[in-house]
């Protein structure tokens, strides 16, 4: 019997191959795992990633874009996450903002690994603490910084049926558009209110000035006594409601504050004691603003002037202004006001001075005088009819030159009610007031926040998916036709 010669075991066909097919596959694998690694590195620097989301929550708008290309300096954003807790949409965001600008870097870090954070950015009040899950957007050439916490990127609205508040969208683009534009910019607007006249104060206003500073505003509570030397022509000064008159020396320093430019912002709410306040009531008269003693009641026979049957809570006419044009043609003109000042329609001023009305009631709307303590709110005959203005516009042209911007509002209501805010347009309202008087360019960008919660299915929203449930099936089936049926005719 012949011996058959043995071949080694690694020149076995059988092992050769087998080792050859292992190997391949493995170096396949390698080159796979090795071209993820870089298209997803590319993916991430040039924010190449598909947003598939129902909201489109990390898609850039053209605004943005517009924004991050006009960027005068660098900016650096810390994004506060221990590591797991990470928001992955809003990281992503981030990748796209530094993909879209050179100028803009990010880095994620946590507090309690970096405690420096907290002594180089906190601020003196417990609501610029230094927190995890929030972002701190730090322009080092404007020494400037803006913190944004998860609070900060959620809108709240009224859920009619259920009587409550509830999250209704989610602005992270907005948000962080906003605090990059803000820190980079070199003058930032001030609005100063002063608390020496009985005015609202700070806590009384929480709601409208966080309003403002989340918009790029700054705002700064003044004894005027203390700080009227500080006053600059290129702030805006809100008298909010004041029951005590301003002085002799202190219109003085209104009048030098108004010849150079200076602008000022009145709420004159109807128990104010105008009257009382001479000097205060000829501050408003040399605007053109003329307020009226009662407040303003809607007729019922117009319910759609005023909500929820209180005839006492109006919903004014909005006039096309220059601030109120851009909230007409994007159909923003819902406000209310609550308890509301009338003021007579401006007349023909001279040529130095133009006053119009922004807000106006209905021709039935009537005024309703309870100074004397009468608490009934049904229309007499001894009432004043409308047309009434309950807000007003102006501008005044000084001596040297300079425009005096002023506005009356006959309700404190549309700028410090959180309801109010929530259930109408007023948070655009006032931010085009601030920057009507200021004469700056819009600060909120007009980045609209992207739906919270996905939208119920509809028929028509599901018949792709119908589609594509039944078409897929009977598409395979099709092909499995084509092919059995010639081989069954053999």
């Amino acid at each position: 019997m012949k011996k058959k010669n043995r071949v080694p075991f690694w020149k076995n066909p059988r092992l050769r191959y087998g080792g050859v097919s292992t190997l391949a596959l493995c170096l396949f694998l390698a080159v796979l795992a090795a071209l993820n690694g870089i298209v997803s590195t590319l993916e991430k620097k040039n924010g190449w990633r598909a947003d598939c989301s129902f909201n489109a929550l990390t898609t850039q708008s053209d605004v943005t874009l517009r924004v991050l290309e006009e960027l005068p300096y660098p900016v650096h954003i810390y994004a506060l996450f221990a590591k797991g807790q990470e928001d992955q949409p809003l990281l992503e965001l981030l990748d796209r903002y530094a993909a879209a600008s050179d100028l803009v870097t990010w880095e994620q870090t946590d507090v309690t690994l970096n405690p420096g954070l907290l002594t180089r950015f906190s601020g003196a009040t417990s609501d610029d603490a230094v927190n995890n899950n929030s972002l701190i957007v730090f322009c080092e050439a404007t020494g400037r910084h803006s913190m944004l916490s998860s609070w900060d990127f959620i809108t709240w609205g009224l859920n009619y049926e259920q009587g409550a508040y509830e999250i209704a969208g989610v602005n992270y683009e907005g948000k962080i558009t906003s605090a990059i534009r803000y820190v980079t910019q070199d003058v930032i607007p001030r609005v100063v209110i002063p608390q020496a006249h009985g005015e609202l104060d700070e806590s009384g206003t929480t709601v409208f000035a966080e309003l403002l500073r989340g918009n790029s505003f700054q705002v700064d509570y003044v004894d005027w006594v203390d700080e009227r030397a500080a006053l600059s022509s290129d702030d805006l000064l809100a008298f909010l409601s004041p029951v005590r008159d301003v002085t002799d020396a202190e219109m003085d320093v209104i009048a030098d504050f108004t010849a150079g430019g200076g602008s000022i912002l009145f709420t004159c709410d109807f128990a104010d004691p105008i009257d009382d306040m001479p000097n205060y009531a000829a501050l408003l008269r040399s605007y053109g603003f003329e307020p009226k003693a009662g407040v303003v009641l809607a007729s019922p026979e117009e319910p759609e002037t005023y909500y929820n049957d209180v005839r006492m809570m109006l919903i004014p006419v909005m006039q096309e202004t220059d601030i109120t044009v851009n909230l007409l043609l994007n159909g923003a003109d819902t406000l209310l006001l609550a308890g509301a000042r009338a003021f007579a329609l401006p007349q023909e001023g001279d040529r130095n001075l133009v006053t119009e009305a922004v807000l106006t009631t209905s021709y039935k709307a009537y005024l309703r005088d309870l100074s004397d303590g009468g608490m009934s709110i049904d229309q007499s005959g001894d009432d004043e009819l409308g047309p009434f203005a309950l807000a007003l516009q102006a501008r005044r042209v000084t001596e040297t030159g300079d425009v005096s911007r002023a506005f009356a509002l006959g309700a404190s209501t549309l700028l410090t009610d959180v309801q109010i805010h929530a259930m109408t347009d007023s948070q655009e309202f006032i931010i085009r007031v601030a920057e009507y008087l200021l004469n700056t360019e819009p600060m909120d960008l007009g980045i609209v926040a992207k739906a919270a919660v996905r939208p119920r299915l509809s028929a028509r929203s599901v018949s792709l998916g119908s589609v594509a449930l039944v078409g897929l099936p009977l598409l395979v089936l099709g092909a499995a036709l084509l092919v059995l049926l010639p081989r069954r005719k053999k």
